[in-house]
């Protein structure tokens, strides 16, 4: 091998790959049944999560799984609220929310979470599903982005009864270690 095919090689080995967002999204969401008291959703999400890319809300965790056990038993507490959930993720809490409540806002700020997000709302608004009572919108919400607090305040100038949210605190205590 003479000298200019070995440089050529070494240039080869040492190419530099950038992967954008969408080498780390998975999209194989599967239709899956909770079941909390005598209500029973089926939305759809993940069942594992495969990478740490900032998709947490993919998935259903065990917080959701306990507050949303904890308002099927006090559903009563719900009954005409306006509720705003932060970090919705899939939506399970805010579906079984819109069940007793008349109005509710998910929020999510990550825009492919914001997209299962919404297909699982019209899953619970269908024609078909005589469950959900409540007006069920999401909206992306990032914490701190000021846009999104105004626009969120000028849509609903009179303010939510109930603040929802469920496994929101391992990102707050994460970020008040960093910051």
């Amino acid at each position: 091998m003479n000298r200019e095919e070995k440089e050529e090689e070494e240039e080869e080995e040492e190419e530099i790959v950038c992967l954008d967002e969408s080498f780390f999204i998975n999209d194989n969401y599967q239709l899956t049944t909770f079941t909390f008291g005598s209500q029973v959703i089926e939305l759809l999400c993940l069942h594992s999560s495969s990478t740490d890319f900032d998709l947490t809300g993919q998935l259903v965790w065990p917080g959701a799984m306990l507050l949303n056990d904890y308002l099927a038993k006090n559903a009563e507490m719900l009954r005409g609220c306006s509720i705003i959930e932060l970090g919705s993720g899939v939506g399970v809490t805010g579906i079984l929310c819109s069940r007793f409540c008349r109005q509710l806002l998910l929020t999510d700020h990550n825009d492919e979470v914001l997209k299962i997000l919404k297909k699982n709302i019209e899953l619970c608004v269908s024609s078909e599903n005589p469950n959900c009572c409540a007006e069920l919108v999401a909206e992306k919400l990032e914490w701190g982005n000021s846009d999104h607090i105004d626009q969120i305040l000028q849509r609903y100038s009179g303010g939510f009864d109930l603040i929802l949210g469920a496994d929101i605190y391992i990102l707050i205590c994460f970020s008040s270690i960093i910051f």
